[in-house]
């Protein structure tokens, strides 16, 4: 099988991502879930993501789509397009699954997949997780895990403008 089509077994969606977690949750293996645009992959990324994978034995990204980003972000945003970025993060060996959502917050992906540890990056309170009360209420855990200093997509993008 070529590299390509590994890395898309691990881009699930439907039906895939149900037989996924069934199988998952038949192994007992904690499943931990964060979300994010991961427009411009940087080492502030891939650290909370090995941290995030850390907290259990299945990391599942959800990616927000290209127009999630988009509004999120602006309208010259994304840089790279929602295939590109779920190949980049499906390429690295700690995430076990990536999921696209097209939503501002991934709330209902959340409920879908009940995630065992709900991981978010940054200065937030955990009543502010998308997510957290549901989480919380079927006995996982929220954990906020602190960024890599200095290191941000949107200021990326503002270096190379100015370059």
């Amino acid at each position: 099988m070529k590299t390509a089509e590994i890395l898309q077994h691990k881009i699930l969606g439907g039906a895939a991502l149900n037989a996924k977690l069934s199988e998952w949750r038949s192994e007992n293996k904690k499943i931990v879930f964060t979300n994010g645009c991961f427009d411009l992959l940087h080492a502030g990324h891939i650290a909370y993501l090995s941290e995030a994978a850390s907290l259990g034995d299945i990391l599942i990204v959800g990616l927000n789509s290209d127009s999630s980003v988009t509004q999120l972000k602006g309208p010259n945003r994304p840089v790279n397009n929602e295939n590109s970025r779920a190949t980049m993060l499906a390429s690295m060996f700690f995430i076990d699954a990536v999921v696209l959502f097209s939503d501002d917050i991934p709330l209902e992906l959340i409920k879908f997949i009940s995630p065992d540890v709900l991981v978010k990056g940054g200065d937030y309170e955990v009543h502010q997780i998308a997510g957290s009360t549901e989480v919380l209420a079927a006995g996982g855990e929220v954990k906020i895990l602190s960024f890599l200093p200095g290191y941000s997509s949107s200021a990326l993008i503002e270096k190379i403008k100015a370059s």
